[in-house]
């Protein structure tokens, strides 16, 4: 037997379920739109554990500071704010 679907029997959402879908799903873009800068983040960090890269606290803090500017500078308000 197949059931009809009424309007009844959809449940009507709240407002505060719907902004945290749709901070969820931002939050979702953001990281995913974020994962090659990630990935530029962890390949800087093996080079140095490798050894192609001196080990240095404030070059490692330059290339974050670059990386992080490039980050805001291609996505935008998309950005992830650390």
């Amino acid at each position: 037997m197949q059931t009809l679907l009424t309007p009844d029997a959809i449940e009507p959402h709240s407002s505060a379920d719907m902004t945290r879908q749709v901070s969820e799903v931002a939050g979702l873009a953001m990281d995913v739109l974020g994962l090659p800068f990630d990935m530029a983040r962890a390949q800087y960090a093996r080079a140095v554990q490798v050894g192609l890269i001196e080990k240095s606290m404030l070059a490692s803090r330059d290339f974050s500071r670059t990386l992080g500017a490039w980050e805001q500078l291609t996505l935008g308000p998309w950005a992830r704010h650390v």
